[in-house]
This record gives C-alpha cells, structure tokens and sequence, in this order.
C-alpha cells in the first residue's frame, strides 16, 4: 500500500527488476530443477535432420472404405451387372483405409490403398485400381 517503504515487497530481498534472468533463462543451471519436474525432456535432439524438406512429398490425404459410397453423386446408378467407379483422387484423397464397412461392390481408384481397405473391397466383390 502507499505510504509504505517498500511497498509490500520486502525489505531484505528487494524488488529489482529480473533477478532470475529473463525468460527461459537458467533452464540448465539455476532453474534446473523446474525445467527437470515440469517440461522434462525440453533440453536435446531428437531424430535426424532433414535439409529442404519439401511438405508436397508428404503430402497424403486418406479416405476410409465407409466413407467411399458418400463420396459418388446422390441417385447414382450403376448399369446392371457392373460397379459404379470411385475415383478417390478427384476429391482430393491419394489414399485408402480400411476403417468401416463396404457394402456393396464398387471399383475403386487411387494412388495407395492400405492391406485391410484392398481386402474388404475385393470381399464385396468390387477391385482396387492404382492410379
């Protein structure tokens, strides 16, 4: 409060300006046992490096086998005796994966396809295409 010498911050230790060292400072000298209890595994490397990492080879949109039928045009009908073609790319996915369903036989396109999204399509009698 006001009026007070040191104005509630004591004394002895005096309120100066950064008496620990700014910031992070002291992570591995004074301040080691925080960073030890709280942030363990801050200080180091992992990995290697990798120079011009370019994200585009990466780069690898995944679809899943129960969302494949949602994907075709609402009222699709495929002629009789063949399968409607789903070509995953032109919506914007390079892969396939197994989660879900397949309910009914369809020819599927894309770039990958997981073991377990090749299997399930083949059991309901439709065929996987690598574009």
């Amino acid at each position: 409060k006001r009026g007070s010498v040191s104005a509630g911050h004591g004394r002895i230790g005096k309120h100066r300006k950064h008496p620990g060292g700014r910031g992070n400072a002291g992570g591995q000298h004074h301040m080691r046992t925080l960073f030890d209890q709280f942030h363990p595994g801050y200080f180091g490397k992992v990995g290697m490096r990798q120079f011009h990492r370019t994200k585009a080879r990466y780069h690898c949109p995944m679809i899943n086998v129960e969302m494949l039928w949602s994907t075709l045009p609402e009222g699709t009908v495929a002629p009789a005796g063949q399968a409607p073609v789903v070509d995953v790319t032109q919506h914007g996915f390079f892969k396939v994966g197994g989660k879900g369903l397949v309910a009914k036989p369809m020819v599927v396109k894309a770039k990958l396809f997981t073991a377990v999204a090749e299997k399930k399509i083949k059991a309901a009698g439709g065929a996987c295409i690598l574009v």
